[in-house]
């Protein structure tokens, strides 16, 4: 049995760190081909750091590389995820850190275009689909992520809405550097890059549950056997048509974890009736498995 665990523990770390490099890969592709290109500014703490360097290298006799300020800037965040989220979690994170500032030094620049808009666009498509990559498996790309992760689990906002707040400075930082159309085209990324990374990073996408149905037993022990969800049960609801008894269930689940629904329902009652509806906002106790 240890062997076995020890064996899953490997192949999870193993993935972790591939996940991590494939991270590293998207962000150096996003600044190289894209950013960098079409004066687009990042979202977060890489949009920071690209701001440095480019005040460095216009009013100090040095400059401070981009990916040399991209992990100099995480240091305290890697603290804060030790302290507040989890071990593994930063170690990962500290990986994946260093890897990007890595490869955005080493991958040189390509100019494919310079047109504002697309470099706006298609960057926050890449690094957006990345974090969220990123984020699903277990592992952050640091800043605005941990920051992210530790005030939705106070507040319930998603890290999408959270970088979009954090971020007017970078954009206000663009229009000063290279002029107000840049402000607007790398607002234009930064939205991209939060509505890629929820799309991406379904874990954090909460969705109300609502059952209609006569087997009511066999459809809470399913879900729970599939989930670990609590289920509220409202009896004594009564069909209009046939007037035939049925019980009512409310739950709430993750987008992520709507496969598993489905197919808990699908052995419990396929003919239950069943609606399903985005969710803004929890207050109260609810489950989230954590990060380690």
């Amino acid at each position: 049995m240890d062997d076995v665990r020890q064996l899953f523990e490997r192949h999870e770390y193993l993935a972790k760190a591939s996940m991590a490099f494939c991270y590293a890969i998207t962000v150096s592709v996003a600044m190289n081909f894209f950013w960098t290109p079409g004066h687009i500014y990042s979202s977060g703490y890489t949009g920071i750091s690209q701001l440095i360097d480019t005040m460095s290298s216009r009013y100090l006799p040095f400059t401070i590389p981009t990916a040399i300020g991209l992990f100099l800037l995480n240091i305290p965040t890697f603290i804060l995820a030790w302290k507040q989220i989890g071990h593994q979690f930063t170690v990962f994170t500290v990986i994946a850190v260093f890897l990007a500032s890595f490869m955005i030094k080493t991958l040189q620049p390509v100019y494919l275009t310079k047109d504002p808009i697309i470099c706006a666009i298609f960057g926050g498509v890449v690094n957006g689909f990345g974090t969220g990559l990123s984020l699903k498996n277990g592992i952050s790309t640091g800043g605005l992520d941990i920051l992210g992760i530790v005030i939705r689990r106070k507040t319930g906002r998603t890290i999408g809405n959270v970088n979009i707040l954090f971020n007017v400075f970078i954009v206000i930082a663009a229009g000063l550097a290279y002029g107000w159309p840049y402000a607007f085209y790398s607002a234009i990324g930064l939205v991209v890059n939060a509505k890629v990374i929820d799309l991406t990073y379904t874990r954090q996408q909460l969705l109300q549950v609502m059952i209609v149905t006569e087997r009511p037993k066999s459809v809470t022990d399913s879900v729970q056997n599939h989930l670990r969800r609590g289920i509220t049960i409202i009896h004594g609801a009564e069909g209009a048509y046939n007037h035939a008894k049925k019980t009512v269930l409310f739950t709430v689940v993750s987008r992520y974890e709507m496969g598993e629904f489905e197919e808990a329902m699908n052995e419990s009652d396929p003919d239950a009736f069943t609606t399903i509806s985005p969710i803004t906002k929890i207050i109260g106790r609810f489950w989230e498995p954590k990060v380690k």
